[in-house]
């Protein structure tokens, strides 16, 4: 099964709180509804509650989290008689805060929280999963970090699940291997991962490798894991490229996903 056919729902869309992405919350509202999006998520990445003085450069701060929620709840009545607004975030799993986050999340009244792994550890010291080349150590850390954080059942999704190819140039029988592994913990576990259209377009504007991985997704399918479209925006009319989302339904329609 494939969720959010029809450019019906996207649930990772971020914001400039991050500091990587750029345009205001209220310019992804009306993106969306302009690429027929009926129900969107925001979904930016979460501050963390650190043990040290650490200031993270690819996240809102924890003093922003209250205005990133009334900003968003904002929007949510506004526009809704033309679009259903959710509020989220996309989280890694960092053994040393799961206690924290899961107050967090609860005390907050958060939708849903997608799983994002992007550094081993935390950010604080940890290495960027999508910078490690072809170190197959650091795949297993990911795939192991992911299960991990599946395992809580704080997570609705896996978003990118093959992040670590951003930059390997080449799939392995190890990574295949690892893979899989990770595909099946996600049948196991009734967890989607998503097919990030983000992926797609940083690859297109930069030639590089990355994801999503076709190798990857020939994998998904074998096992059969449900598969969920994420446009992973990160400036507003990203959630206007119908183009993109429809070559992915194509694609993975022909998959037999």
């Amino acid at each position: 099964m494939i969720y959010g056919g029809n450019y019906e729902k996207n649930y990772h869309t971020h914001t400039a709180r991050c500091m990587h992405a750029k345009d205001s919350d209220e310019e992804y509202v009306i993106s969306a509804i302009k690429g027929g999006i009926q129900e969107l998520g925001f979904s930016d990445h979460s501050p963390w509650d650190y043990a040290s003085d650490y200031v993270s450069s690819i996240r809102m701060k924890l003093s922003e989290f209250d205005e990133y929620y009334e900003s968003v709840s904002y929007l949510k009545e506004k526009y809704k008689d033309q679009i259903s607004i959710k509020i989220g975030l996309e989280c890694e799993y960092f053994p040393k805060y799961m206690s924290w986050l899961t107050s967090f999340i609860k005390e907050k009244k958060i939708d849903y929280i997608i799983l994002g792994m992007h550094f081993d550890k935390t950010d604080e010291d940890g290495v960027y999963y999508a910078k490690v080349g072809n170190d197959n150590n650091h795949v297993d850390q990911y795939i192991e970090h992911c299960k991990e954080g599946i395992k809580t059942g704080l997570f609705s999704y896996v978003a990118h699940p093959d992040l670590f190819m951003r930059a390997r140039d080449n799939f392995d029988e190890r990574v295949a291997i690892k893979s899989r592994e990770l595909c099946e913990f996600c049948k196991e576990y009734n967890m989607p991962v998503e097919y990030n259209l983000e992926g797609i377009l940083v690859n297109v504007t930069k030639n590089i490798n990355g994801y999503p991985n076709p190798d990857f997704w020939e994998i998904a399918c074998e096992v059969g894991n449900e598969v969920i479209i994420g446009y992973d925006a990160h400036a507003a009319n990203s959630l206007e490229r119908v183009d993109i989302y429809d070559d992915a339904i194509i694609y993975l329609t022909n998959l037999g996903i």
